[in-house]
């Protein structure tokens, strides 16, 4: 059984259509709960959850993406973890091929890539992420991992409020404890759309070298507080 735990904050252009995505899309004989972290919307999101006729649990939490995940991950109840951000939405079937990828002992990985944009650098970008290599890697393709295994590496780095997802990807990576699926989840463009393509794709490069060449974690937050939130 797949527990799903979404972290967010001011996310009532999202979460609705998201929950109705999940519920729509999946067998829910496989799905335990849906978890909505909220870090402390003040856009009415929570009420958007709590309004729903949906058995969805919304749960409160510090602000803190890494922090939200560990602690829906705490309080969830299936044996699949599967964290996924709030623009984010996952293939048809998604539960199914999930658990295909457990039963073959694979405790963990993700999805392939789309934008719900049509420019040429994102659809590389996006056609890069059906192979294996960690650069590849990012937070937006969701992340499932079994409850045992993400409590053995002792869950999401909370010293990190950003690049907490690729932590996390590079202890699996060193554990060979991760798959990808060949099948795409649609994520927003919407910070594309915010700073320009190529600005906040050098931005993200910055930071991947920053990680790369030891930067701490209050550092790599000072970069994208100044350059991205």
């Amino acid at each position: 059984m797949i527990s799903i735990v979404i972290p967010i904050l001011n996310e009532s252009e999202n979460i609705e259509k998201l929950l109705f995505h999940l519920i729509d899309n999946a067998s829910l004989q496989n799905i335990q709960e849906i978890v909505v972290v909220d870090g402390g919307s003040t856009d009415g999101s929570q009420e958007i959850v709590e309004n729903l006729d949906l058995k969805v649990r919304l749960i409160h939490s510090k602000k803190g993406r890494a922090r939200q995940m560990n602690f829906g991950a705490r309080i969830a109840k299936g044996e699949i973890l599967y964290f996924l951000h709030a623009d984010s939405f996952p293939p048809t079937h998604y539960d199914k091929y999930i658990i295909d990828k457990i039963k073959q002992n694979n405790q963990a990985g993700c999805f392939r890539l789309t934008f719900d944009n049509n420019h040429w650098w994102l659809r590389l970008a996006s056609w890069l992420t059906q192979f294996s290599w960690r650069a590849c890697r990012g937070g937006d393709q969701s992340q499932f991992i079994t409850k045992a295994l993400f409590e053995d590496i002792g869950g999401f780095d909370e010293s990190f409020t950003i690049y907490e997802d690729n932590i996390l990807i590079n202890e699996l990576y060193k554990r060979k404890q991760f798959v990808v699926i060949n099948k795409k989840i649609k994520t927003s463009d919407r910070l594309y759309k915010r700073h320009g393509i190529w600005k906040l794709q050098y931005y993200f490069w910055v930071i991947y070298l920053k990680k790369w060449f030891g930067a701490s974690a209050e550092d790599l937050h000072t970069y994208y507080k100044k350059n991205i939130a």
